[in-house]
C-alpha cells in the first residue's frame, strides 16, 4: 500500500488540530495591554501545545519517510496516534483557562503520555512490517529518547497530583528534548543517499 495518502491525511488532521487550538485564543475584553494579562495562561498553554504538535508533525514526517510501505495495521496505529493528538486542543484550552490547575495539568500529562505511547506503537508497527533489519529499524535503534520521554511523563503525572508547576517544567523539558527534530532517520537517509 502507498504511504502518500496516509501522510497527506495525517498532515491535514494535524493542520486542523493547530487551527482549532488557535481558535481557542480569545480576543481580550478591553483595549489595554493590561487586558492581555488574563490571557497569559491560555497563551502559554497554546505555545507549549503548538510546539508539541509541531514535534509530532516533524517526527511523523521522518517516520513515514523511513517507511517503505503501509498496511491496515499501520493505518490503525496512525489513527490511534491522531486520536490522542486530536485531544490536544481540548486539554490545552482546559489547562490554560483554569490557570494550570492540578487536575488540568494531570489530564494534559496523560494526553501527552498517550500521544507518546501511540507514536511508539506506530513506529513499532512500521518496523514490524518492514523488518528488524529495515532502514527504519536501524535508524531508530533502541529509542532511548522515546523511552526517557515516557518515563518523564509518568513522573510528571504522579507529581501533578501534588504540584502543578514541576510537571509543567517536565513537559517543557521533554518538548525541548524533541524540539530539534529526531535526526536518527535524517542521518540514515543522508548516509544512504551518499552511497
Amino acid at each position: 500500500m502507498n504511504k502518500n495518502r496516509l501522510e497527506a491525511f495525517s498532515d491535514g488532521v494535524l493542520a486542523i488540530i493547530i487551527t482549532i487550538m488557535v481558535l481557542e485564543l480569545k480576543v481580550p475584553e478591553g483595549e489595554l495591554f493590561s487586558d492581555l494579562v488574563a490571557l497569559f495562561p491560555v497563551f502559554l498553554s497554546y505555545i507549549l501545545s503548538f510546539i508539541y504538535v509541531g514535534i509530532y508533525w516533524n517526527n511523523h514526517h521522518h517516520l513515514l519517510h523511513g517507511a517503505t510501505k503501509v498496511n491496515g495495521k499501520v493505518l490503525w496505529a496512525n489513527l490511534h496516534l491522531l486520536f490522542w493528538l486530536s485531544l490536544v486542543p481540548a486539554t490545552t484550552a482546559w489547562m490554560g483557562e483554569h490557570n494550570f490547575a492540578k487536575a488540568t495539568v494531570t489530564v494534559y500529562g496523560i494526553m501527552l503520555l498517550m500521544c507518546g505511547v501511540a507514536f511508539v506503537l506506530l513506529q513499532t508497527t512500521i518496523i514490524c512490517l518492514d523488518g528488524e533489519k529495515s532502514f527504519l529499524a536501524q535508524a531508530v535503534g533502541k529509542d532511548a529518547k522515546g523511552k526517557l520521554s515516557q518515563v518523564l511523563y509518568l513522573v510528571a503525572i504522579v507529581i501533578s497530583f501534588f504540584n502543578q508547576w514541576i510537571p509543567l517544567a517536565i513537559y517543557l523539558i521533554v518538548a525541548l528534548m524533541w524540539l530539534v527534530p529526531d535526526t536518527r532517520i535524517e542521518k540514515k537517509i543522508l548516509n544512504s543517499d551518499k552511497k
